[in-house]
């Protein structure tokens, strides 16, 4: 790794994107290229600025952190992705790792802790927030889940589904078409081994999906 981090946030928010700058660039080995507000800007930044660690929630618009980091990673494999997110839930964690996130944080955590994070992942380590660790006795990225299955947009659907958003709402947000989002959760019933959206709610709460 280089003396100066080059990192690219990216959060729907501006302000907390605002935010996690300023608390960045207080360190002067740290340098922020970019900011994007949602998954495909972020994948195009991610590309063209270079960055070495990427700032990222899960819940974005038109597609979720997850599937924005999987494109990144394909692209340029030593990438080191942070998620920073409000989700602490043991699933949001196992999907965020087994998808090739270096480090996990959540928003709860304290300012010195993204930049702890930060540095741990710009140096190949792993980096779990404590409130996240605390969660998981057994290595996060090796929990079983239900959900392993799901791709991660269906699992991006799935969450929408278990905030109560509608299959047209859905659609609208992810850029989909109706049919396509009906598609999705029709696979994810099957693959769940659920039969309607009563059954599917149930087991999104167990998983720590519903609000």
């Amino acid at each position: 790794m280089t003396s100066v981090i080059r990192v690219l946030l990216v959060d729907d928010h501006a302000v907390v994107r605002e935010g996690y700058r300023r608390l960045l660039e207080r360190d002067l080995r740290i340098q922020v290229v970019g900011e994007a507000a949602e998954a495909v800007s972020a994948c195009e930044l991610a590309a063209s600025v270079g960055p070495h660690v990427v700032v990222m929630d899960i819940s974005l618009p038109g597609g979720s952190g997850l599937e924005a980091m999987r494109r990144m990673l394909v692209r340029e494999p030593k990438l080191r992705v942070l998620i920073f997110s409000m989700h602490g839930e043991a699933i949001f964690v196992s999907r965020a790792l087994q998808a090739g996130a270096r480090g996990y944080i959540t928003k709860s955590s304290a300012p010195e802790v993204l930049l702890k994070a930060v540095y741990a992942i710009a140096q190949g380590e792993r980096y779990l927030s404590a409130d996240v660790a605390a969660q998981a006795p057994t290595p996060v990225h090796a929990l079983p889940s239900v959900a392993d299955s799901l791709t991660a947009r269906e699992f991006e659907v799935l969450q929408r589904l278990a905030r109560g958003e509608s299959v047209r709402e859905i659609g609208e947000k992810l850029g989909l078409s109706e049919k396509t989002v009906a598609n999705h959760q029709s696979v994810i019933r099957e693959k769940l081994g659920v039969r309607n959206g009563a059954q599917l709610a149930r087991l999104a709460a167990e998983l720590g999906l519903a609000p």
